[in-house]
């Protein structure tokens, strides 16, 4: 296979809502440059994009895959991604390296809510962006509608290249407004027939080129000086105009395109060849340390891993974009973030699941390889000494919380293990064991991503899980203070146990004057792990308790403390006196205080009118005007507080505080009552007690307590 320099490539990711149609658009494109000799569908699940498993199961797109063009002396790396925002690591990662983003838009409806969840995250990257308004031969196709909502969404950047003679089941033919010719397509598509433009469209083409040679004059000083002079540009002149205000994001080309049929495709690939910015035209990537890394083939080797992928029977496959320099077969390389030798063994060019083998990849491009040991998604890969990372992506805080427990007890530490790899590959999906809450804990995306893991787990790995409803990392704590001792006394034979401890708990807060009514000898101010402060004080007088058993009875506080009374969630804001106590000078040691500290601790617990917290949450619900009534009152259901209402852009922002028990499965509900249009964010941002019904249905659930 002919190795493209850095000039000669173009990377572009393929991006839109769901059903919008991009796999048929990739298809096109690999098609029309002769890669394959046959278009895939969706319902014969044979397209070379989504061939795993689960997306012919699903008939969706569920992973970013990689393709490749050559056309006309270019080569163009595809990356096809999923349009459900449940998969928005994918979408993201292949942005990341991407240098034009294509953003496919239905003709039937316009700019849709998945399109405006993707642009929030596109958005960020600053990327180029070309629009193509898909399936116009569609029988509800409607272009000018589609048009429109670009405009109205996206501002005076969206520039129209082109629109249909005519639209629905008719439509064969496009005029292209930066060539100005017609292209005529036979009735089963492919390779159009450039005609003249016809008498009636000519006076509607010449007003469209006309603000088309404008809008690319705007983009450079010399262009607009040579447009004052002649009142046009010639081809050339204006596709360096739209090149400059593609880079600066002030130009976004719309094109027309039915990729069922195979009309449009190659003319798209001719502007991404002629206009689209190669990788040493766009923005160069970032260091950890703010430096730029240009694309140059010259310098040192340093790869970016931005998505890695483990194939049945084929095992870990790593996707890469080269950064600096050139990699060959039998490379060996660094990874930055853990300092493991990778070699290269093999590489390839991917189309779909095909594995094109090459020698070599220069800067700028994109290739894949196999089985590296250790190294993952978002890692860097550099030459010996070319000590340079490459500043990791950022993704999206988690959505969805469940608990995961393997149905087999046999498989309990191997489900971890496996969950671990998962996130290895897909970095938005988060796994932790929680000491707290007891429990194996999966963070996702949604509902969608969740069912993606668990297919995952079952089909590939041959694990059989449950998910459940998470547990509430509650907390507890006291609402007066309270006096109780203990004495623990344990004779067996031998030297026993001996040790008694009196306390006074209290309720801590801030600026909390100190006791007065006892002499102080010691004090410990603890800033609690899960949150919260313990002020330990030793007011033994008379040397009742020695002092070298003050530490064992913090230690049993502290136990108590990890385990509270009420619910077993952990304590917090409590100040503790230890005032008076009792020893004995052969049994006293150090495990008889620390229990004796513990059982009073537990015991003045009880008496200081204990109060279970829980965590409440800042939500921020972005939502269309026309569904804030539906949204508010189910926010209110889930006993939210609305702190007050914002706008961004064509979104309220409902503002809310809401605890974190009523939010399970939120992103569910909310998506069916918006039919998926709006989106949000949370954390946890602050404990406040549980109302008094709730406290003690939770006591009795968790079996911890009596009635309070």
């Amino acid at each position: 296979m002919k190795v493209y320099d850095e000039k000669h490539i173009k990377n572009i990711v393929l991006l839109g809502a769901p059903k919008a149609g991009k796999t048929l658009l990739a298809e096109d494109m690999i098609f029309e440059a002769g890669i394959t000799h046959r278009r895939g569908t969706i319902e014969g699940k044979n397209t070379v994009s989504d061939y795993h498993e689960i997306e012919q199961e699903r008939g969706n797109s569920v992973f970013a895959t990689a393709l490749h063009t050559e056309w006309q002396d270019y080569k163009i790396n595809i990356i096809d991604t999923p349009g459900f925002d449940d998969f928005v690591g994918e979408m993201i990662s292949s942005v990341r390296v991407a240098d034009t983003c294509v953003m496919v838009i239905n003709a039937q409806y316009g700019v849709e809510v998945g399109a405006q969840l993707i642009w929030n995250y596109v958005d960020q990257f600053n990327k180029p962006i070309i629009f193509a308004v898909n399936q116009v031969d569609h029988p509800k196709a409607d272009f000018e509608a589609a048009l429109n909502s670009l405009q109205e969404r996206f501002g005076k950047a969206v520039t129209q290249m082109q629109y249909p003679v005519s639209e629905g089941e008719g439509f064969s033919a496009i005029i292209d407004l930066l060539k100005m010719v017609m292209y005529k397509f036979p009735a089963e598509g492919g390779k159009p027939e450039k005609l003249p433009i016809p008498a009636s469209e000519i006076e509607k083409a010449d007003q469209l080129h006309n603000a088309l040679v404008e809008k690319a004059a705007e983009n450079d000083e010399k262009l607009m000086e040579k447009y004052f002079e002649k009142g046009t540009l010639d081809e050339d002149e204006m596709r360096l105009g739209l090149k400059l205000g593609m880079i600066h994001h002030d130009v976004f080309p719309v094109f027309v395109t039915s990729a069922k049929k195979n009309m449009g495709s190659g003319r798209m690939m001719g502007f991404i060849d002629n206009v689209a910015p190669t990788p040493i035209e766009a923005k160069p990537e970032i260091t950890t340390d703010g430096k730029e890394i240009p694309f140059d083939r010259t310098k040192p080797t340093a790869l970016f891993v931005f998505k890695s992928h483990l194939e049945p029977n084929l095992g870990k496959v790593t996707f890469f974009k080269v950064i600096s320099g050139e990699v060959t077969t039998n490379s060996e390389l660094i990874n930055s973030q853990t300092g493991a030798i990778e070699k290269i063994h093999q590489l390839f060019i991917m189309d779909g699941k095909t594995r094109n083998p090459v020698d070599k990849l220069v800067a700028g491009d994109i290739g894949a390889t196999l089985k590296l040991k250790d190294t993952y998604t978002n890692q860097t890969l550099h030459a010996k000494g070319f000590e340079v990372t490459v500043k990791p992506i950022e993704y999206p805080e988690p959505r969805i919380r469940t608990a995961i427990v393997a149905l087999s007890k046999n498989d309990d530490e191997k489900i971890g293990e496996v969950l671990q790899k998962i996130h290895q590959e897909d970095p938005t999906l988060e796994v932790a064991f929680s000491k707290e809450l007891r429990q194996l804990i999966i963070a996702a995306q949604g509902e969608l991503h969740l069912a993606v893991c668990k297919w995952y787990l079952e089909n590939v790995y041959k694990l059989h899980t449950n998910f459940e409803s998470p547990r509430i990392s509650y907390r507890e704590t006291i609402r007066k203070s309270a006096i109780a001792s203990y004495r623990h006394k344990k004779q067996s034979g031998g030297a026993g146990q001996f040790g008694e401890v009196h306390m006074q708990l209290e309720p801590y807060y801030e600026g909390m004057p100190e006791p007065v009514e006892y002499n102080v000898r010691g004090k410990e101010f603890i800033d609690l792990e899960w949150g919260g402060k313990l002020v330990f004080y030793n007011c033994i007088v008379g040397g009742v308790i020695d002092a070298r058993f003050i530490p064992s009875i913090l230690k049993g506080v502290m136990e108590k403390m990890e385990e509270g009374p009420i619910t077993g969630s952990y304590v917090r804001d409590v100040r503790v006196c230890v005032f008076d106590g009792k020893m004995h000078p052969v049994d006293s040691n150090d495990i008889s205080f620390k229990i004796a500290g513990m059982m009073a601790f537990k015991d003045a617990f009880m008496r200081a009118e204990p109060q279970l917290l829980e965590p409440i949450c800042d939500l921020e619900v972005h939502v269309p005007e026309d569904v804030m009534g539906e949204v508010m009152g189910d926010l209110q259901t889930r006993r939210s507080l609305i702190m007050g209402m914002d706008s961004d852009g064509r979104y309220q922002v409902i503002k809310a505080r809401t605890p974190l028990a009523e939010l399970d499965k939120y992103t569910t509900s909310l998506r069916s009552i918006t039919q998926g249009r709006a989106f949000f964010t949370q954390h946890v941002a602050d404990f406040v007690p549980v109302p008094f019904d709730l406290q003690q249905k939770l006591a009795k659930e968790l079996h911890v307590m009596e009635e309070v």
